[in-house]
C-alpha cells in the first residue's frame, strides 16, 4: 500500500519540528515523491547527513511502502 503525503508530513514533522515540508505526487500514485523539507535542525550539517535525518524520520519506510522520493533539504534562511 503506498504511502499519503499526510502520512510522510506527520513523520518527518514529528522527527523535525518546526519543519517546513513540500510534497508533490510524481506519478499520481502515492508511491513517487519529490520532498523538499526546509528545517533548522539540518544547520551545521551537510546534505547527506540532512537527507539521512528525513530517512531516519521515515523509520525504514523507504524502499518499502515509499517507493521512491526525490529530497530537497534547505536551511531557513
Amino acid at each position: 500500500m503506498p504511502m499519503s503525503a499526510s502520512e510522510i508530513e506527520r513523520l518527518i514533522g514529528e522527527a523535525l519540528p518546526g519543519a517546513e515540508i513540500e510534497l508533490r505526487d510524481l506519478a499520481g500514485d502515492d508511491d513517487h515523491w519529490a520532498a523538499k523539507v526546509t528545517a533548522p535542525q539540518f544547520a551545521g550539517k551537510n546534505r547527506v547527513q540532512q537527507h539521512k535525518m528525513v530517512y531516519d524520520a521515515l523509520g525504514g519506510r523507504m524502499g518499502g511502502v515509499l517507493h521512491a522520493l526525490q529530497l530537497t533539504t534547505e536551511v531557513p534562511t
